[in-house]
Protein backbone atom coordinates (compact mmCIF):
# COMPACT_ATOMS: atom_id res chain seq x y z
CA UNK A 1 0.00 0.00 0.00
CA UNK A 2 2.73 2.26 0.82
CA UNK A 3 4.32 1.55 -2.47
CA UNK A 4 1.08 2.08 -4.28
CA UNK A 5 0.42 5.17 -2.33
CA UNK A 6 3.89 6.31 -3.09
CA UNK A 7 3.38 5.55 -6.76
CA UNK A 8 0.13 7.38 -6.80
CA UNK A 9 1.68 10.30 -5.14
CA UNK A 10 4.52 10.28 -7.65
CA UNK A 11 2.20 9.93 -10.58
CA UNK A 12 -0.04 12.59 -9.22
CA UNK A 13 2.97 14.74 -8.64
CA UNK A 14 4.10 14.09 -12.18
CA UNK A 15 0.69 14.97 -13.56
CA UNK A 16 0.61 18.06 -11.40
CA UNK A 17 4.07 18.96 -12.62
CA UNK A 18 3.01 18.58 -16.22
CA UNK A 19 -0.08 20.62 -15.59
CA UNK A 20 1.93 23.35 -13.91
CA UNK A 21 4.54 23.27 -16.67
CA UNK A 22 1.85 23.50 -19.33
CA UNK A 23 0.26 26.36 -17.45
CA UNK A 24 3.57 28.15 -17.25
CA UNK A 25 4.15 27.64 -20.97
CA UNK A 26 0.68 28.87 -21.84
CA UNK A 27 1.09 31.79 -19.41
CA UNK A 28 4.48 32.54 -20.90
CA UNK A 29 2.98 32.63 -24.35
CA UNK A 30 0.27 34.97 -23.16
CA UNK A 31 2.84 37.10 -21.36
CA UNK A 32 5.01 37.32 -24.49
CA UNK A 33 2.01 38.21 -26.63
CA UNK A 34 0.79 40.75 -24.10
CA UNK A 35 4.27 42.23 -23.92
CA UNK A 36 4.40 42.50 -27.69
CA UNK A 37 1.01 44.17 -27.84
CA UNK A 38 1.95 46.44 -24.96
CA UNK A 39 5.17 47.38 -26.73
CA UNK A 40 3.17 48.20 -29.86
CA UNK A 41 0.81 50.36 -27.82
CA UNK A 42 3.75 52.09 -26.16
CA UNK A 43 5.39 52.50 -29.56
CA UNK A 44 2.24 54.10 -30.92
CA UNK A 45 1.99 56.43 -27.97
CA UNK A 46 5.66 57.41 -28.28
CA UNK A 47 5.16 58.41 -31.89
CA UNK A 48 3.78 61.77 -30.93
CA UNK A 49 3.38 64.72 -33.25
CA UNK A 50 6.81 65.89 -32.10
CA UNK A 51 8.40 62.64 -33.25
CA UNK A 52 6.70 62.64 -36.65
CA UNK A 53 7.37 66.35 -37.16
CA UNK A 54 11.06 65.91 -36.36
CA UNK A 55 11.32 62.92 -38.69
CA UNK A 56 9.69 64.88 -41.50
CA UNK A 57 11.87 67.98 -41.28
CA UNK A 58 15.23 66.80 -39.89
CA UNK A 59 16.61 65.40 -43.19
CA UNK A 60 16.40 68.93 -44.66
CA UNK A 61 18.09 70.68 -41.71
CA UNK A 62 21.70 71.42 -42.60
CA UNK A 63 24.90 72.63 -41.02
CA UNK A 64 26.24 75.86 -42.51
CA UNK A 65 30.03 76.19 -42.22
CA UNK A 66 31.43 79.63 -42.93
CA UNK A 67 35.00 80.80 -43.38
CA UNK A 68 35.88 84.46 -42.91
CA UNK A 69 39.13 86.40 -42.57
CA UNK A 70 39.99 88.90 -39.87
CA UNK A 71 42.98 91.17 -39.45
CA UNK A 72 44.90 90.65 -36.20
CA UNK A 73 47.38 93.12 -34.75
CA UNK A 74 49.94 91.59 -32.42
CA UNK A 75 52.36 93.45 -30.13
CA UNK A 76 55.85 91.97 -30.37
CA UNK A 77 56.57 92.10 -26.61
CA UNK A 78 53.09 92.07 -25.10
CA UNK A 79 52.05 94.39 -22.31
CA UNK A 80 52.81 97.09 -21.37
CA UNK A 81 54.16 97.87 -24.83
CA UNK A 82 50.72 97.28 -26.27
CA UNK A 83 49.45 100.37 -24.49
CA UNK A 84 48.56 103.35 -26.64
CA UNK A 85 51.30 105.38 -24.93
CA UNK A 86 53.99 103.14 -26.43
CA UNK A 87 52.33 102.42 -29.77
CA UNK A 88 54.11 105.18 -31.76
CA UNK A 89 57.48 103.69 -30.76
CA UNK A 90 56.84 99.95 -30.98
CA UNK A 91 56.12 98.22 -34.31
CA UNK A 92 53.14 95.89 -34.41
CA UNK A 93 52.84 92.77 -36.51
CA UNK A 94 49.66 92.54 -38.55
CA UNK A 95 48.46 89.31 -40.10
CA UNK A 96 45.30 87.85 -41.59
CA UNK A 97 43.64 84.95 -39.80
CA UNK A 98 41.09 82.54 -41.22
CA UNK A 99 38.16 82.20 -38.83
CA UNK A 100 35.57 79.39 -39.08
CA UNK A 101 32.04 79.66 -37.74
CA UNK A 102 28.96 77.46 -37.74
CA UNK A 103 25.22 77.85 -38.03
CA UNK A 104 22.17 76.01 -39.26
CA UNK A 105 19.87 76.21 -42.25
CA UNK A 106 16.97 74.45 -43.92
CA UNK A 107 16.44 73.30 -47.51
CA UNK A 108 13.12 74.63 -48.83
CA UNK A 109 13.35 73.78 -52.55
CA UNK A 110 14.65 70.80 -54.51
CA UNK A 111 16.67 73.14 -56.69
CA UNK A 112 18.99 73.59 -53.71
CA UNK A 113 17.60 76.70 -52.02
CA UNK A 114 18.67 76.96 -48.37
CA UNK A 115 17.41 79.57 -45.91
CA UNK A 116 19.50 80.72 -42.96
CA UNK A 117 20.18 83.91 -41.01
CA UNK A 118 22.10 86.78 -42.53
CA UNK A 119 24.35 86.97 -39.47
CA UNK A 120 25.36 83.32 -39.99
CA UNK A 121 26.98 84.07 -43.37
CA UNK A 122 28.06 87.68 -42.78
CA UNK A 123 31.40 88.46 -44.48
CA UNK A 124 31.66 84.86 -45.65
CA UNK A 125 34.42 84.02 -48.11
CA UNK A 126 33.46 80.37 -48.33
CA UNK A 127 30.20 78.63 -47.40
CA UNK A 128 29.82 74.87 -47.08
CA UNK A 129 26.55 73.11 -46.36
CA UNK A 130 26.52 69.65 -44.76
CA UNK A 131 23.45 67.41 -44.91
CA UNK A 132 22.46 64.88 -42.24
CA UNK A 133 22.97 62.06 -44.76
CA UNK A 134 26.67 62.92 -45.01
CA UNK A 135 26.63 64.85 -48.28
CA UNK A 136 28.23 68.27 -48.42
CA UNK A 137 28.17 71.06 -50.98
CA UNK A 138 29.69 74.43 -51.71
CA UNK A 139 26.97 77.06 -51.39
CA UNK A 140 26.63 80.36 -53.20
CA UNK A 141 25.03 83.36 -51.52
CA UNK A 142 22.07 84.35 -53.69
CA UNK A 143 21.20 87.33 -51.54
CA UNK A 144 20.55 88.49 -48.01
CA UNK A 145 18.87 91.18 -45.99
CA UNK A 146 20.63 92.37 -42.87
CA UNK A 147 17.52 94.42 -42.03
CA UNK A 148 15.48 91.22 -41.68
CA UNK A 149 18.43 88.90 -40.87
CA UNK A 150 17.59 86.45 -43.65
CA UNK A 151 19.97 84.94 -46.21
CA UNK A 152 19.29 82.64 -49.16
CA UNK A 153 21.91 80.13 -50.36
CA UNK A 154 22.11 78.06 -53.53
CA UNK A 155 23.67 74.61 -53.36
CA UNK A 156 25.79 73.93 -56.42
CA UNK A 157 25.18 70.72 -58.41
CA UNK A 158 22.93 69.18 -55.76
CA UNK A 159 20.48 66.40 -56.62
CA UNK A 160 17.76 64.43 -54.85
CA UNK A 161 17.64 66.82 -51.94
CA UNK A 162 15.28 66.45 -48.98
CA UNK A 163 12.94 69.42 -48.65
CA UNK A 164 11.13 70.76 -45.61
CA UNK A 165 7.47 71.58 -46.00
CA UNK A 166 6.58 75.20 -45.28
CA UNK A 167 3.56 76.17 -43.21
CA UNK A 168 1.94 79.47 -42.32
CA UNK A 169 2.88 81.65 -39.41
CA UNK A 170 -0.18 83.90 -39.52
CA UNK A 171 -2.39 81.06 -38.25
CA UNK A 172 -0.28 80.08 -35.23
CA UNK A 173 -1.91 79.76 -31.83
CA UNK A 174 -0.17 80.55 -28.57
CA UNK A 175 0.31 77.28 -26.69
CA UNK A 176 0.61 74.95 -29.67
CA UNK A 177 3.68 72.75 -30.13
CA UNK A 178 6.90 74.33 -31.36
CA UNK A 179 9.89 72.20 -32.32
CA UNK A 180 13.31 73.83 -32.83
CA UNK A 181 15.70 71.88 -35.04
CA UNK A 182 19.33 72.82 -35.60
CA UNK A 183 22.45 71.20 -37.00
CA UNK A 184 25.48 73.34 -36.16
CA UNK A 185 27.88 70.41 -35.75
CA UNK A 186 27.00 68.35 -38.81
CA UNK A 187 30.62 68.35 -40.01
CA UNK A 188 32.26 67.90 -36.62
CA UNK A 189 30.67 64.78 -35.16
CA UNK A 190 30.25 61.27 -36.50
CA UNK A 191 26.49 61.28 -36.04
CA UNK A 192 25.45 64.24 -38.17
CA UNK A 193 21.76 64.09 -37.27
CA UNK A 194 20.21 67.42 -36.20
CA UNK A 195 19.33 68.31 -32.64
CA UNK A 196 15.65 68.52 -31.74
CA UNK A 197 14.14 70.47 -28.84
CA UNK A 198 10.47 71.02 -28.11
CA UNK A 199 8.27 73.58 -26.42
CA UNK A 200 5.31 75.72 -27.29
CA UNK A 201 4.54 78.97 -29.04
CA UNK A 202 4.95 81.36 -26.14
CA UNK A 203 3.84 84.58 -27.83
CA UNK A 204 3.29 86.14 -31.23
CA UNK A 205 4.18 89.45 -32.85
CA UNK A 206 6.98 90.33 -30.46
CA UNK A 207 8.79 93.59 -31.30
CA UNK A 208 12.37 93.62 -30.01
CA UNK A 209 14.13 96.92 -29.38
CA UNK A 210 17.44 97.60 -31.08
CA UNK A 211 19.44 97.76 -27.85
CA UNK A 212 18.39 94.20 -26.98
CA UNK A 213 20.21 92.58 -29.93
CA UNK A 214 23.46 92.88 -31.82
CA UNK A 215 21.98 92.49 -35.31
CA UNK A 216 19.37 95.22 -35.54
CA UNK A 217 15.67 95.64 -34.97
CA UNK A 218 13.37 92.62 -35.01
CA UNK A 219 9.62 92.99 -35.25
CA UNK A 220 6.65 90.63 -35.40
CA UNK A 221 8.77 87.77 -34.04
CA UNK A 222 7.57 84.37 -32.84
CA UNK A 223 8.55 83.63 -29.23
CA UNK A 224 9.07 80.05 -28.07
CA UNK A 225 10.41 78.24 -25.02
CA UNK A 226 11.85 75.43 -27.16
CA UNK A 227 15.58 75.46 -26.42
CA UNK A 228 17.55 77.39 -29.04
CA UNK A 229 21.29 77.34 -28.40
CA UNK A 230 24.29 78.97 -30.08
CA UNK A 231 24.79 77.45 -33.53
CA UNK A 232 21.08 76.80 -34.06
CA UNK A 233 20.61 80.18 -35.73
CA UNK A 234 19.11 79.70 -39.17
CA UNK A 235 17.46 76.39 -38.34
CA UNK A 236 13.69 75.87 -38.62
CA UNK A 237 10.99 76.24 -36.01
CA UNK A 238 8.41 73.57 -36.78
CA UNK A 239 4.78 73.00 -35.80
CA UNK A 240 3.14 69.72 -34.79
CA UNK A 241 2.23 68.99 -38.42
CA UNK A 242 5.87 68.95 -39.48
CA UNK A 243 5.75 72.32 -41.24
CA UNK A 244 8.34 75.07 -40.95
CA UNK A 245 6.74 78.10 -39.31
CA UNK A 246 9.81 80.21 -38.59
CA UNK A 247 13.58 80.57 -38.75
CA UNK A 248 15.27 80.46 -35.34
CA UNK A 249 17.29 83.64 -34.93
CA UNK A 250 18.29 84.64 -31.40
CA UNK A 251 17.70 84.14 -27.70
CA UNK A 252 17.63 86.22 -24.55
CA UNK A 253 20.20 84.70 -22.23
CA UNK A 254 22.12 85.60 -19.10
CA UNK A 255 24.88 83.05 -19.65
CA UNK A 256 24.88 82.20 -23.34
CA UNK A 257 22.57 79.18 -23.12
CA UNK A 258 18.83 78.81 -23.52
CA UNK A 259 16.60 80.03 -20.70
CA UNK A 260 13.38 79.49 -22.64
CA UNK A 261 13.29 82.84 -24.41
CA UNK A 262 13.89 82.14 -28.08
CA UNK A 263 12.72 84.09 -31.12
CA UNK A 264 12.09 83.10 -34.72
CA UNK A 265 11.36 85.07 -37.89
CA UNK A 266 7.86 84.17 -39.17
CA UNK A 267 7.96 81.95 -42.25
CA UNK A 268 5.39 84.12 -44.07
CA UNK A 269 7.90 86.98 -44.08
CA UNK A 270 10.78 84.65 -44.93
CA UNK A 271 8.97 83.33 -48.01
CA UNK A 272 8.39 86.85 -49.30
CA UNK A 273 12.05 87.71 -48.81
CA UNK A 274 13.14 84.51 -50.56
CA UNK A 275 10.91 85.38 -53.52
CA UNK A 276 12.41 88.89 -53.67
CA UNK A 277 15.95 87.55 -53.63
CA UNK A 278 15.32 84.86 -56.23
CA UNK A 279 13.64 87.33 -58.60
CA UNK A 280 15.79 90.42 -58.05
CA UNK A 281 18.98 89.18 -56.40
CA UNK A 282 18.30 91.36 -53.38
CA UNK A 283 15.51 92.59 -51.11
CA UNK A 284 14.48 95.88 -52.66
CA UNK A 285 13.95 98.77 -50.27
CA UNK A 286 10.28 99.78 -50.30
CA UNK A 287 9.85 103.55 -50.47
CA UNK A 288 6.72 105.59 -49.60
CA UNK A 289 8.23 108.87 -50.79
CA UNK A 290 7.56 110.84 -47.61
CA UNK A 291 8.94 111.53 -44.16
CA UNK A 292 7.06 111.82 -40.87
CA UNK A 293 7.87 112.84 -37.32
CA UNK A 294 6.28 112.92 -33.91
CA UNK A 295 5.46 116.58 -33.24
CA UNK A 296 6.34 118.36 -30.03
CA UNK A 297 3.58 120.05 -28.06
CA UNK A 298 4.61 123.39 -29.54
CA UNK A 299 4.45 122.09 -33.11
CA UNK A 300 1.14 120.34 -32.47
CA UNK A 301 -0.30 123.58 -31.11
CA UNK A 302 0.97 125.53 -34.10
CA UNK A 303 -0.64 122.96 -36.40
CA UNK A 304 -3.93 123.46 -34.61
CA UNK A 305 -4.15 119.98 -33.09
CA UNK A 306 -6.56 120.05 -30.19
CA UNK A 307 -5.55 116.65 -28.76
CA UNK A 308 -2.29 114.67 -28.84
CA UNK A 309 -1.59 111.67 -31.02
CA UNK A 310 -0.56 110.90 -34.56
CA UNK A 311 2.38 111.83 -36.75
CA UNK A 312 2.83 114.81 -39.00
CA UNK A 313 4.01 114.50 -42.59
CA UNK A 314 7.05 116.77 -42.92
CA UNK A 315 8.37 116.04 -46.43
CA UNK A 316 6.67 114.63 -49.51
CA UNK A 317 8.85 113.82 -52.51
CA UNK A 318 7.16 115.36 -55.56
CA UNK A 319 8.10 112.31 -57.67
CA UNK A 320 7.24 109.73 -55.06
CA UNK A 321 4.25 107.42 -54.50
CA UNK A 322 2.91 109.48 -51.57
CA UNK A 323 2.44 112.47 -53.88
CA UNK A 324 0.70 110.24 -56.42
CA UNK A 325 -1.66 109.05 -53.66
CA UNK A 326 -2.50 112.62 -52.64
CA UNK A 327 -0.55 112.91 -49.38
CA UNK A 328 0.51 116.46 -48.51
CA UNK A 329 2.98 118.01 -46.12
CA UNK A 330 1.25 118.85 -42.84
CA UNK A 331 -1.16 115.91 -42.99
CA UNK A 332 -1.75 114.18 -39.67
CA UNK A 333 -1.41 110.39 -39.87
CA UNK A 334 -3.55 108.57 -37.34
CA UNK A 335 -3.13 104.96 -38.47
CA UNK A 336 -0.93 102.97 -40.83
CA UNK A 337 -2.37 99.67 -42.06
CA UNK A 338 -4.98 99.86 -39.33
CA UNK A 339 -2.46 100.34 -36.53
CA UNK A 340 -2.48 103.49 -34.41
CA UNK A 341 0.73 105.45 -34.96
CA UNK A 342 1.66 107.89 -32.22
CA UNK A 343 5.41 107.40 -32.59
CA UNK A 344 7.81 106.83 -35.45
CA UNK A 345 8.43 103.35 -34.00
CA UNK A 346 4.70 102.63 -34.38
CA UNK A 347 4.89 103.57 -38.04
CA UNK A 348 7.98 101.43 -38.59
CA UNK A 349 6.27 98.45 -36.96
CA UNK A 350 3.23 98.96 -39.18
CA UNK A 351 5.22 98.80 -42.40
CA UNK A 352 7.76 96.18 -41.26
CA UNK A 353 7.94 93.48 -43.91
CA UNK A 354 6.22 95.59 -46.56
CA UNK A 355 7.69 95.24 -50.03
CA UNK A 356 7.69 97.02 -53.35
CA UNK A 357 4.18 96.96 -54.75
CA UNK A 358 2.43 96.71 -51.37
CA UNK A 359 -0.16 99.28 -50.34
CA UNK A 360 0.08 101.43 -47.23
CA UNK A 361 -3.39 102.25 -45.93
CA UNK A 362 -3.17 105.66 -44.29
CA UNK A 363 -5.86 107.06 -42.02
CA UNK A 364 -5.12 110.77 -41.82
CA UNK A 365 -6.55 114.18 -41.11
CA UNK A 366 -6.29 117.34 -43.15
CA UNK A 367 -7.85 120.59 -41.98
CA UNK A 368 -9.85 118.65 -39.42
CA UNK A 369 -11.31 116.24 -42.00
CA UNK A 370 -10.67 112.49 -41.92
CA UNK A 371 -9.63 110.67 -45.10
CA UNK A 372 -8.12 107.38 -46.18
CA UNK A 373 -5.37 107.18 -48.80
CA UNK A 374 -3.51 104.20 -50.24
CA UNK A 375 0.17 104.64 -51.04
CA UNK A 376 1.66 102.04 -53.39
CA UNK A 377 5.25 101.46 -52.36
CA UNK A 378 7.98 101.80 -54.96
CA UNK A 379 11.63 100.83 -54.98
CA UNK A 380 13.75 103.44 -53.28
CA UNK A 381 15.72 105.51 -55.82
CA UNK A 382 19.49 105.31 -55.78
CA UNK A 383 21.12 108.25 -54.12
Amino acid sequence: MKRVAALVVFVAGAVLGVAVTAGVLRGGARTTEDARRSAERIGDSRRSSIVTAAEAVSPAVVSVSVMTTRVVRQDPFGLPFGDDFFSPFMPRRTYRERVPSLGSGVIIDRSGIVVTNSHVVRNAEEIRVNLPDGRHYIARLLGESSAYDVAVLQLEEAKDLPVAKLGRSDSLVVGEWAIAIGNPFGNLIEDSQPTVTAGVISAMRRDIKAQATESGVYKNMIQTDAAINPGNSGGPLVNGDGQVIGINTFIFSSGGGSIGLGFAIPIDLVQRLVSEIRQHGKVRVAWPGMQVQQPTEAIAKRLGWREPGGLVVTIVDPRGPATSAGVKSGDRIRKVNGRTTDTVEDAQASIYGSQVGDLLHLDLERDGKRMVLDVKLEEAPER
